[in-house]
């Protein structure tokens, strides 16, 4: 599968733990300007992808590169920025110590305040790391990622303790970095934050990639509906209709996950004339996700992010 056009690449990668195979012969390859969304359960190969990308682990067969290099070498790690899921930070630096420090590291960095101000943490400089929120210390950990200037980010889970309006920020700023021309491999359990920002989705199960191609090319494989209308039926009673695989109630609304939208459809206006709101919506990538896991040998299904 090698190909000159990637920046980073992982070609025919196996890596085993004790028994346990982590990356089951896996291909996959990042392209300039894109980003790249890994999705899959805990334990799916995602993390050791990375690690192998980012020279932290050294794969048993197959062969990694990056920017056409071993990812082990210097000149390739200075092109690259990093946010790991856990990140141990001195804590009784300040913001602005340690985005200084960090950029100290790098031959052309970022201006310390153009990365803070990025990050949306320009307030944040004269606090110390420790006394921050853990959603403030995940928006310092993504400046010190944009530090170096990067060519290539990686992000690994970027906005787990973020409120909402923090994660629309970093979803902003990330976007803008992509239009800029940096490539993002992005890992996320908020099905809705790929679905945002991805170009590519590339669907990891047991060590072996199951799916990859677009947003819409994975909707497209999913054979479900979902049908939402604001009714006074019982949940119980539709979800045992024929043809209904899954029904709750969100925010006074009524949605049924269905392969079978017209039939159903036909069978909520009969049972309830006052029904109104009626809409059929396209799956999402939460739902194309878990009709692609479903025949992978009991693969837990990705948390759906709660709005």
């Amino acid at each position: 599968m090698h190909n000159d056009s990637y920046i980073a690449q992982l070609d025919g990668v196996t890596k085993r733990y004790g028994q346990l195979v982590a990356l089951d012969g896996i291909d996959l390859g990042l392209r300039r300007g894109e980003l790249l969304a890994l999705l899959g359960p805990n334990g799916a190969g995602k993390s050791t992808a990375i690690g192998l990308l980012l020279g932290l682990h050294r794969a048993d067969s197959g062969s990694v590169s990056l920017f056409g290099r071993d990812p082990q070498d210097i000149e390739a790690r200075r092109r690259i920025g990093v946010m790991l899921q856990s990140a141990a930070l001195p804590p009784t630096l300040k913001v602005g110590e340690l985005l200084k420090l960090t950029a100290s590291y790098y031959p052309s960095p970022r201006d310390t305040g153009e990365a803070a101000a990025m990050a949306g943490v320009d307030d944040l400089l004269g606090r110390r790391y420790a006394a921050l929120s853990g959603g403030q210390q995940r928006r310092v950990q993504f400046a010190m990622a944009l530090c170096g200037r990067p060519e290539l980010l990686f992000l690994d889970e970027p906005t787990v303790g973020m409120d909402i309006d923090a994660r629309q920020k970093l979803w902003t700023a990330i976007r803008q970095l992509v239009a800029d021309g940096c490539s993002v491999v992005l890992t996320t359990h908020y099905l809705e934050e790929a679905e945002a920002l991805a170009d590519r989705v590339c669907v990891i199960a047991h060590g072996k990639v199951i799916s990859e191609g677009s947003v819409d090319a994975l909707r497209a494989r999913v054979a479900y509906r979902r049908i939402r209308c604001t009714t006074s039926l019982d949940t119980g009673v539709v979800a045992a209709w024929p043809g209904v695989a899954e029904c709750h109630i969100e925010q006074g609304r009524m949605f049924v996950s269905t392969a079978q939208p017209e039939n159903v459809v036909r069978r909520l206006l009969a049972a309830d004339a006052a029904l109104t709101d009626l809409e059929v919506l396209r799956a999402g990538l939460a739902e194309a996700f878990t009709e692609l896991t479903r025949d992978n040998d009991d693969v837990p299904v990705v948390e759906k992010e709660a709005a």
